[in-house]
């Protein structure tokens, strides 16, 4: 029996740097690759005229490189990402097999168990190439199924390879590699050890699939297996869920491109994600990034919403880059960091903005928590009344007392920090969904206006000092009072600093 996959452990979408966390245990995947591996060969150079045999451009080669494509590219993407990757599949006895192999005993985190077919061509794919423009692709291959020693080579590599996965990616290029035979053994031995199975197919009929645990088809692919258009996101849950059906596993990932992703889970509402994509220079190669990255993500622990997510801003660097791209585990964490950056600036909103937000919460079944203070130097007090704020909602609005409130409060010397300087800080906290600024006094004002759900205050108040507590329970909401770590407070931390010393 497979263990149950975990779908989804959270009551909310995790932050940027929550999935990089999860990136930087990225080491501990170990990943079975099987399918159609391919040689992606580039042939540049420069075009000054035409043939005069014919109307077309004349190529003076400069340059010929090589890369893995295919299933190799899926292995070699889980590899720069920093897992590791078993790699099974076929080549030829041939120059571009003996290129493949080079390519896979050269990369550490690939471990090549590769079977050699003396009749069977090397699937090479030759583009030529003029600065990023392409003249012509030549195909070497064959797309026959593997005939029966070939099928036992094949499975018999899947089965020494086995007890070194956790989770296994069939990679489906439709060259015969991935025939009847071997996916029938293949799942079925899965199923036996108890392994997830990731199929990206490529198949019309996707009942060939049966037994994967997760299906990612693009949105050609799943509109010619269903006959439904995946345009628009309701369409895309439909589509998904008939091919839910047609493997009878437990999820499917629709890519739709410049749409992003759509998540179908069974007994779930589906999950839209959009793209992160910045720019599109080349989208060769993404779905295997993609697959890739989802494969890695379940391996190092995540949860299916949260690895679909992280596959999501891997694709979106992959297509940023020209020709068959992968991303690496450092490039992944600077993305979600650069976005976390920009997220932590939308954070920041007016009063008029916060009401919208958390109005669309309520509509959404969410509860609202709220904090206030001046929070002027973020100690570890802060910290855990932030956390523990958090955990008893489902979203955090800290709302900041502005300079000129702090200066009434606190007197002529504080803020030490300006109020943006404070909410950009408050901003970058985990905990924190939303912070906006008030000038009065007591933040009375702004809980009427936005009608939290729960009021957090340290327990050095008692609920009937709690400005807004009465309010809170008549809508029936709740005060919360967390513990405070002793020792800990923004003015004995400044006379600390501004003590004599000896004192």
């Amino acid at each position: 029996m497979k263990p149950p996959l975990a779908i989804n452990r959270r009551a909310s979408p995790p932050t940027d740097i929550e999935l990089a966390a999860i990136v930087r245990s990225f080491h501990t995947a170990r990943i079975l690759v099987i399918g159609d591996v391919i040689l992606d060969r580039y042939v540049t150079g420069s075009v000054h005229r035409l043939s005069p045999e014919a109307p077309i451009p004349v190529l003076r080669p400069a340059n010929n490189r090589c890369t893995l494509g295919g299933a190799a590219n899926v292995a070699l993407n889980i590899a720069t990402l920093g897992g590791q990757a078993i790699l099974v599949g076929v080549v030829g006895d041939d120059l571009s097999g003996d290129d493949v192999e080079r390519l896979v005993h050269a990369t550490a985190g690939i471990s090549s168990a590769l079977v050699r077919i003396a009749k069977r061509p090397t699937t090479c794919k030759t583009r030529f190439m003029t600065g990023s423009h392409q003249l012509l692709r030549l195909d070497e291959e064959t797309t026959a199924p593997l005939d029966a020693d070939g099928l036992k080579a094949v499975i018999a590599a899947v089965e020494r390879s086995l007890d070194g996965a956790d989770i296994i990616v069939l990679s489906d290029y439709a060259k015969g590699v991935l025939c009847d035979g071997v996916l029938d053994a293949v799942l079925a031995c899965a199923v036996r050890a108890g392994k997830l199975v990731i199929a990206d197919p490529k198949r019309p009929d996707f009942a060939a699939y049966r037994g994967a645990t997760i299906l990612t088809p693009n949105e050609h692919e799943v509109r010619v297996a269903t006959r439904i258009e995946a345009d628009h996101d309701a369409e895309a849950d439909r589509a998904g869920r008939v091919a839910l059906e047609a493997t009878g596993g437990e999820a499917v990932l629709v890519t739709r491109s410049a749409k992003g992703l759509t998540l179908v889970c069974r007994d779930l509402d589906a999950l839209h994600i959009p793209t992160r994509a910045r720019e599109v220079a080349d989208v060769s190669g993404a779905g295997d990034t993609l697959v890739a990255a989802l494969a890695v993500a379940l391996g190092a622990g995540a949860a299916l919403a949260e690895a679909a997510m992280l596959a999501n801003a891997a694709a979106g660097i992959s297509v940023s880059k020209q020709g068959t791209a992968t991303v690496s585990r450092q490039e992944l964490l600077d993305a979600l960091h650069l976005d976390d950056l920009v997220q932590t600036d939308r954070k920041v909103a007016s009063l008029e903005e916060a009401v919208e937000q958390i109005a669309d919460w309520h509509r959404r079944g969410l509860k609202v928590g709220f904090a206030n203070g001046c929070f002027d130097l973020i100690h570890p007090g802060h910290v855990r009344l932030l956390s523990e704020a958090r955990a008893a909602c489902d979203r955090l609005i800290v709302a900041l007392n502005t300079d000129a409130s702090v200066k009434r409060l606190k007197g002529p010397s504080r803020p030490l920090q300006n109020e943006m300087a404070r909410a950009t800080v408050m901003a970058s906290m985990a905990p924190v969904d939303l912070v906006t600024l008030f000038d009065e006094d007591t933040p009375l004002e702004m809980i009427q206006a936005l009608r939290p759900d729960i009021l957090v205050k340290g327990s050095d108040y008692t609920v009937d000092q709690v400005v807004g507590a009465d309010l809170v329970q008549g809508w029936g909401g709740k005060v919360v009072l967390v513990t405070l770590r002793e020792g800990h407070s923004t003015t004995g931390t400044i006379r600390r600093m501004t003590a004599p010393v000896g004192d």
